[in-house]
């Protein structure tokens, strides 16, 4: 998954991006609201945590124009402001969820595969396309029973293609959904990826999960 942190306090900031790059997603971060349409005119996220106190615009401002703009993106305020009656007036603006500093990351890690988890439409961490599952808390792929062990990237790329089952990701969608705004490379490094995962996840089974659709991209699907 993708995730944008918007948070002016730096050295919180680090630490998030930090420990959301080791827990496998691919992180953008700013230090106030403005830019916050900087990044999110030039590439789409999964979650986007703000945090309300913020320089240029804070983020209750933020919310409000990305709602008025159509922009459904799930958001997580991330505030220092504890009362009650801030919670509400986030959550009634549109805010997903809401974190309370000081906070644990095992608890905003776990907020964030919550409102992803809604947007989605599932109920569970675990994503199933026919005798494939993955497990995005455990990071733990399986298929027909049998443990698949991929690397960081592969993982990622296939998390993207499970979360959106059945529709056709083309290669700069899926380029976007897993690489942060920095990135340089091409979308060919896509097709490099897509051959490893499907040796390791198809060419030992009759049922062919990644599907190539000529001149639009990629989809998983299991029928």
């Amino acid at each position: 998954m993708r995730i944008l942190i918007a948070e002016d306090e730096k050295s919180l900031n680090r630490i998030l991006v930090k420990q959301f790059t080791k827990a496998g997603y691919s992180v953008d971060s700013c230090f106030d609201g403005e830019s916050v349409f900087d990044y999110t005119a030039n590439a789409i996220y999964d979650v986007i945590i703000l945090d309300i106190m913020m320089p240029k615009k804070d983020g209750l401002q933020v919310l409000t124009e990305m709602r008025n703009k159509g922009d459904s993106t799930p958001v997580i305020f991330l505030t220092a402001k504890s009362e009650i009656e801030d919670r509400v007036t986030g959550l009634d603006m549109g805010a997903n969820d809401y974190v309370v500093k000081p906070f644990s990351f095992d608890e905003l890690a776990a907020r964030v595969r919550m409102v992803t988890r809604k947007a989605a439409g599932i109920s569970t961490n675990i994503y199933t396309v026919a005798d494939l599952t993955v497990d995005v808390k455990s990071r733990e792929v399986t298929r027909a029973g049998v443990k698949i062990d991929l690397s960081a990237r592969e993982y990622t790329i296939l998390e993207t293609l499970i979360r959106n089952a059945g529709t056709v990701m083309s290669r700069e969608k899926i380029e976007s959904s897993v690489w942060n705004y920095d990135y340089l490379g091409g979308t060919n490094v896509i097709d490099v990826y897509i051959r490893y995962l499907r040796k390791k996840i198809d060419d030992n089974h009759e049922l062919k999960l990644i599907r190539t659709v000529r001149g639009a991209g990629y989809v998983l699907k299991g029928e």
